[in-house]
């Protein structure tokens, strides 16, 4: 019998609060959450093998998520992941048109509890 692989988003974020919001969302849900508080953490849970969807914020101290992707992209990190930015950008930096090849979503905050647990669950599908 085959293993059912992990159902399992990380969220990226430097505020603790959303990740902790996140966990409150998803783990219900059966969908495990990796907290992330940096794109470096991001890197280090993906070099341990994290393969699922990441929600990436595009505003963070040291490495902002558009330089944490091209650092994914570098390192040969991006197989099996599916990447969405999270952000309270409205409109999307100049940065999304030269990755957008690697980007499927950007959502902005503050969105919809239930909105968010059903474009996870959408993308989980996508990635069995």
């Amino acid at each position: 019998m085959a293993e059912v692989p992990c159902r399992q988003v990380m969220v990226v974020d430097d505020d603790v609060f959303i990740l902790e919001v996140m966990e409150e969302l998803f783990e219900p849900e059966g969908i495990r959450v990796v907290a992330a508080e940096s794109g470096d953490a991001c890197i280090a849970e993906l070099e341990k093998g994290f393969r699922g969807v990441i929600l990436m914020d595009v505003m963070m101290p040291q490495k902002d998520g558009w330089e944490t992707i091209a650092e994914m992209i570098d390192r040969g990190l991006m197989e099996g992941n599916i990447v969405a930015m999270l952000t309270a950008k409205d409109i999307p930096d100049t940065e999304l048109d030269s990755l957008k090849e690697h980007v499927i979503d950007y959502i902005t905050k503050p969105f919809e509890a239930d909105e968010i647990v059903a474009i996870v669950k959408g993308y989980l599908d996508y990635l069995v």
